[in-house]
């Protein structure tokens, strides 16, 4: 009896444990939240990109072309002036005297003339009556034309002092920012190329930007052009007038703007680079030569391109590929070829097959999540600012 108790308890308990409600199973994971975007279409721009160099269009050197003492120093060193303002005065004392002895002697010979006419003109009534040789009317008539000629090389030498007095006033050839004076008020100065220089002059309106472009963006650029205006390659740079973006070490972006005006003749066969110059207003006189730059110049037409945030975009090996949202907000891959990015930080899409890209404007693209989001399981999508997206 007591095998028969136990067997019917142990029984019993077992019926009452099958009997008993399980609790419910636990309800699946919601989906991982994660931001999308769509793909932007823009209208874009392809440039090239290089380093460049500010230079001043004209550099002069001042060098006195008479001699004499500066008497006067009329600019302050790093000034910027005007075409024809006066930078030094010689000495003007010994150059008035000069000039004003050359003067008197043109009226000596002036007046020696009026008397050589006289004579000329007495011996000639005389040789018509016989009281005069023909040989004294010859060499009177000479006489005249001697002093004629004296008279005009008398007035060239007055001219030439007057140049003198002129050039000792010595003025800016060019408009420009001047260098410090290397010669001051009671030094000599001469005449002549080896003589020390008083001061140099650089032109800063316009400043010319030189730069060098690869030979591969000069041919993209050619293509191109050549499909517009099949006589480009016969026309000088300057008429395409192409606009030129740079900026200085320092600052952001490429805030100053230039038009390309020039480019050499030959591409260089050892860098595979052709220097090219571009020409920008100045008239502040910030931009000074020397200066290194960064330039920017187009290529290519404006033409509109499908633009994904760079921060998007995933990689596999050496395959490029975003995640895009299908029905049910299930996550897709797509692989994409990709372009140059973009100074906002957005990247270019390339088509792959040469004539549409593999993602478009309507496609849900995750931007944000990316580690939360898995191939072919669903996700729930919000926007930029934490909002549901149906679609």
């Amino acid at each position: 009896m007591r095998t028969l108790d136990i067997a019917a308890t142990v029984a019993f308990a077992c019926f009452g444990i099958g009997c008993a409600k399980r609790p419910p199973p636990p309800p699946p994971p919601a989906p991982p939240k994660v931001t999308v975007a769509h793909p932007e279409e823009r209208e874009i721009v392809d440039f090239a990109y290089a380093s460049g160099w500010l230079a001043a269009p004209e550099t002069v050197e001042v060098r006195s072309r008479v001699r004499g003492h500066i008497d006067k120093v009329n600019f302050v060193d790093g000034d910027i002036v005007k075409k024809g303002d006066l930078l030094f005065t010689l000495d003007e004392r010994p150059f008035r005297a000069e000039l004003d002895r050359a003067a008197e002697e043109v009226h000596i010979y002036e007046a020696q003339l009026v008397a050589a006419h006289k004579d000329f003109a007495r011996q000639t009534e005389l040789l018509q009556k016989g009281g005069a040789s023909r040989s004294q009317v010859e060499k009177l008539e000479a006489d005249v034309g001697a002093l004629g000629a004296q008279i005009e090389s008398a007035k060239r030498e007055a001219e030439r002092r007057r140049l003198e007095l002129e050039y000792a006033r010595i003025t800016a050839p060019i408009g420009g920012r001047t260098s410090r004076a290397l010669l001051t008020e009671g030094n000599l100065v001469n005449a002549g190329g080896t003589d020390p220089i008083l001061t140099t002059i650089v032109a800063v309106d316009p400043i010319y930007i030189y730069f060098f472009v690869d030979e591969k963006n000069l041919q993209v650029y050619r293509a191109t052009r050549l499909k517009s205006d099949p006589q480009s390659p016969r026309k000088a740079v300057r008429e395409f007038k192409i606009p030129l973006s740079f900026g200085l070490e320092g600052e952001d972006g490429y805030p100053h703007e230039g038009t390309i005006d020039f480019s050499e003749n030959r591409v260089d066969p050892e860098t595979g680079t052709i220097q090219v110059r571009a020409a920008a207003p100045n008239p502040d006189g910030r931009l000074t030569p020397g200066y290194r730059v960064r330039a920017r110049a187009p290529v290519t037409p404006p033409y509109k391109a499908l633009l994904i945030p760079d921060t998007a975009i995933l990689s596999d090996q050496d395959r490029k590929y975003v995640l895009v949202l299908g029905d049910g907000n299930v996550v897709l891959r797509r692989d994409i070829a990709l372009g140059r990015l973009l100074d906002d930080g957005v990247r270019v899409v390339l088509p792959r097959d040469g004539q549409h890209a593999d993602i478009s404007p309507s496609d849900r693209l995750v931007v944000l999540g990316l580690q939360r989001a898995r191939v072919n399981y669903p996700v729930e999508p919000l926007d930029r600012d934490g909002k549901p997206v149906t679609r």
